[in-house]
């Protein structure tokens, strides 16, 4: 880096004055940090046993697929199994992971319970 310039304003106010380069780089570098932070964020989060899931549930759910049945396959479960744990027929499972229906709030909190997953990884 440059040697920075300082000036002062009229009104008592310092500036420092720097490179295009020197600004750039200063902006990367907080940038980085700010990165390192949230990776070290997420480190201590997992390592206090927040559970992640691979890129293909995360890609799934963002490609708009139905949370429930997303969940369902990634814990290994049949839709009758889900159902069965969840307290309602299989039938109506189907039609929430269809869209069909979108399930009471207690419904969903009791399949949030079977998956092992928040309610709000569902709505």
């Amino acid at each position: 880096m440059g040697t920075p310039q300082f000036i002062q304003t009229p009104a008592g106010e310092r500036l420092v004055v720097l490179s295009e380069q020197d600004y750039a780089t200063l902006l990367e570098q907080a940038e980085d940090y700010h990165d390192i932070q949230a990776a070290n964020e997420a480190r201590a989060r997992i390592d206090a046993g927040e559970e992640t899931f691979p890129s293909s549930v995360v890609e799934a759910l963002l490609d708009g697929a139905a949370p429930v049945r997303v969940f369902r396959e990634y814990r290994g479960l049949r839709a009758g199994e889900l159902a069965e744990k969840a307290g309602i027929s299989q039938g109506y499972l189907s039609e929430i992971e269809a869209g069909k229906k979108t399930g009471s709030l207690s419904v969903l909190k009791r399949i949030a319970e079977a998956l092992d997953v928040d309610l709000d990884s569902l709505t």
